[in-house]
């Protein structure tokens, strides 16, 4: 934010709404550049990263995708690719050409997984090949086919996630595609499986998991659930806000949220005049 947003900050200090770091990863689904930078100007100190999602950024104009990158590089907002070409590139064993293209056109990390496809690359070689090209890596866990989690799957999970992150992995993506329907920690109905996020939380660290939140449900539930520390993944940019003003209570959903509620003012307005 700059000096003009201070009116706005004070404010919301004043009615016990503090500064939060952002915990809130966007993604773009294939919109335009200028409306993609006129998100930046709005929100760019509210995104956690920003993942160029999906395989769009490789079909679409390569100067549309660079000036995508770059708007967000000029904003300080971390960028990666979606881990769906990661995949395709494996499997096509093409990940070395792959891991050039992303650098090349300015992205700072890759999202890597076996969501879809069958993983056959150690976690160790994968990120020494990300970061001989500068790429940090991200992994999602969760098959996109798999269903909602079991507790067998998600001791899996666990054992995976902690061998990705000593080989040097950033953050765990828990996947929820676009329906958070009948998949990883959402029941059918859609539902959060709260046992299975907080087996996840504890054995893995909040700090490190990004719970993909793509519907309204799903980050309500999730903030209702782990407070406004939660870091959330797949929502989209015309979508941040609301979240945001969730995680900071003043959304007249999460008022009376405990896990929301901020600390009382200093000052109470009653009693002036």
């Amino acid at each position: 934010m700059t000096d003009a947003d201070g009116d706005l900050r004070r404010y919301l200090r004043r009615i016990g709404v503090e500064d939060r770091p952002p915990a809130t990863s966007v993604f773009d689904p294939g919109g335009a550049p200028a409306a993609l930078e006129s998100h930046l100007d709005q929100s760019a100190h509210l995104m956690l990263s920003l993942k160029i999602s999906m395989a769009c950024w490789i079909v679409a104009s390569e100067t549309a995708t660079r000036a995508k990158i770059a708007a967000a590089r000029r904003h300080g907002v971390f960028t990666s690719a979606g881990g769906g070409p990661y995949e395709i590139a494996v499997a096509q064993g093409a990940l070395a050409d792959y891991l050039v293209l992303c650098a090349g056109v300015g992205l700072e990390g890759i999202e890597c997984g076996h969501g879809f496809t069958e993983g056959t690359l150690a976690p160790d070689d994968v990120v020494r090949m990300a970061a001989d090209h500068g790429l940090s890596v991200d992994f999602e866990l969760g098959n996109k086919h798999g269903g909602p989690f079991t507790d067998e799957v998600v001791g899996e999970l666990i054992e995976e996630g902690k061998q990705w992150l000593a080989a040097g992995a950033r953050r765990l993506v828990v996947e929820a595609r676009e329906s958070g329907q009948g998949i990883g920690c959402f029941d059918d109905s859609g539902r959060l499986l709260a046992e299975h996020a907080e087996r996840l939380a504890e054995a893995l660290g909040l700090e490190t998991l990004v719970f993909e939140a793509p519907t309204k449900p799903n980050q309500f539930a999730f903030l209702n659930h782990f407070g406004p520390a939660v870091q959330l993944g797949n929502v989209r940019l015309d979508e941040l806000l609301r979240v945001e003003i969730y995680r900071r209570r003043i959304h007249s959903d999460a008022f009376l949220q405990p896990r929301l509620r901020p600390p009382s003012p200093t000052s109470a307005i009653a009693g002036r005049g």
